[in-house]
Order: C-alpha cells, then sequence, then structure tokens
C-alpha cells in the first residue's frame, strides 16, 4: 500500500483569545468539512467512490475520537445542496454508501449514546432517504451523549434563504413587527437553534474555504486548515487540530488580553 500521507496542520486565522469552556479547553463544538475522497482515490489509481468508501470509515474513526475527546457536538458536511450536480453514477455511489453506514451503524452509535441530528432541505429529498434520516434521528432523540449533526442536501445560504423566509412571513401576517427582526430572531430560524455555533471548523485536503457551510455560525469560529485528504484523517489528525486551537487567542471583536491589540 501506499505510505499513508503524514497528518499536518496548515492554519489561517488571526489569533484570537481563548474563551475557557466550562474548565476544559476542548472545543465544544467541532464541525468539519470532509473533503478529498476522490483525489485520495485519484494519487492511488482508484475509482472516486472507493475513496468515498474511505471516507466513511474515516468518518467512523472520527466520531469516536470525537466522543473520547469530550466534545459535546460534531457536526460534519456530508453531502451539499451543490453536490447534486456531480455525475449521476457518483451520486447514486453516495446515497447507496448512506444507506449503508446508517443501516449498519445506527446501533453502534444508539448503543454509545450518540444523538443524530440533520441539518439541511429535505422537502424534495428522495422519500427512502428522508425516511433513513428520520429514522436515525428518532431512534437516538433521548440520548444525552455526543451529538452527532450531519450536515445533508445542506447549503449555509440556503439555510438563511429559508430562515428570511419564514421570519418574512410571520411579518407579512402582522405577527411579527420588522423592527423586531434581530440576529437573534435570525438564529432562533436556523436548522438548529439550540446548538451552539461551532467553537473549531476544520477542513481536510488543503482547500482553504467553507464552501457555503455553517456562513452564519461560522462568524468567530477558529479555521484550520489540514492537506491530509479525508480518508486518511484519523484521532490524530483531530488532535492535532485541536491542539492548534487550544494555541489561538478568541477575541470575538474584542481586545487581545496581554497586547490590547
Amino acid at each position: 500500500m501506499p505510505e499513508v500521507q503524514a497528518p499536518k496542520i496548515a492554519a489561517i486565522a488571526e489569533p484570537k483569545r481563548a474563551v475557557p469552556a466550562a474548565g476544559s479547553d476542548v472545543p465544544r463544538h467541532v464541525a468539519i468539512i470532509m473533503d478529498g475522497n476522490g483525489r485520495w482515490a485519484a494519487a492511488r489509481g482508484l475509482p472516486r467512490v472507493e475513496g468515498h468508501r474511505r471516507g466513511v470509515e474515516a468518518l467512523r474513526k472520527t466520531v469516536r475520537a470525537a466522543g473520547d475527546m469530550g466534545i459535546a457536538c460534531l457536526t460534519l458536511f456530508s453531502f451539499s445542496s451543490e453536490n447534486w450536480q456531480r455525475p449521476a453514477s457518483e451520486v447514486r455511489d453516495l446515497m447507496g454508501l448512506l444507506r449503508r453506514f446508517i443501516r449498519n451503524d445506527l446501533a453502534e452509535l444508539h448503543g454509545n449514546n450518540v444523538r443524530v441530528r440533520v441539518i439541511g432541505e429535505r422537502v424534495d429529498l428522495d422519500p427512502g432517504i428522508r425516511r433513513l434520516l428520520e429514522e436515525a434521528e428518532d431512534l437516538t432523540r433521548a440520548n444525552d451523549g455526543l451529538v452527532l449533526m450531519v450536515a445533508f442536501n445542506y447549503g449555509g445560504r440556503d439555510e438563511i434563504a429559508r430562515a428570511v423566509r419564514r421570519i418574512a412571513a410571520d411579518v407579512a401576517s402582522g405577527a411579527l413587527k420588522p423592527e423586531a427582526v434581530t440576529e437573534a430572531l435570525i438564529g432562533q430560524h436556523l436548522d438548529a437553534p439550540d446548538l451552539a455555533d461551532p467553537d473549531l471548523i476544520i477542513r481536510t485536503s488543503g482547500e482553504q474555504r467553507l464552501s457555503n457551510f455553517l456562513l452564519w455560525q461560522s462568524a468567530y469560529s477558529e479555521l484550520v486548515f489540514t492537506p491530509v485528504y479525508w480518508p486518511d484523517f484519523d484521532r490524530v489528525t483531530l488532535e492535532q487540530a485541536v491542539e492548534e486551537y487550544r494555541r489561538r487567542e478568541r477575541r470575538f471583536g474584542g481586545l487581545a488580553a496581554k497586547t490590547g491589540s
């Protein structure tokens, strides 16, 4: 087998002042843009679907590692609203992998007290896929361990647009005054209003952009970019990203604690 790529961290973000979380410097909410499956496969002369299959295994490892590290919420960008533009055969492969993951792994997730939640637009989804997502949510709804939030058929702009449409309908009906529309109100109409914004967003494969992921929620998230392709992502890579997060000073628009800058 080819030598596994050594995990590295390439981070681009301003240093920000740390805000302790309940006596721990582990980020409570980590979000990951899982990127690079196709390039991982191409580098090995394998079909793209093999990269996606290995990506599912990386997902399993990452969920276990997040739980062990005390992360409260792990959000994974599994399928974007733009991904439907990919070749039909690849989309079919991805949907097949989603079905197998839920059927094969849901019992283990439930047994480990993981709560599965899904964000994204569901209205036009295939009924079978929608039922699978709802089954995962319903079975694990009472669990109070790690929250595994899956962004499926998700786009950040679409999420904001849907929230604004709901607010606009309330304004049009007279149930809400325009001056009552605040940042907090918009946040309450997003897909998971009860969950805190991500402390840390990780993107794999070396790309350095958010790609329409959690645009509202990422306003003050720390961003860490790693060149590791998603199929090679593991506990060590996650730990390295968290260590980079720990070195940041999070200012949230204020002044640094020591320098005053």
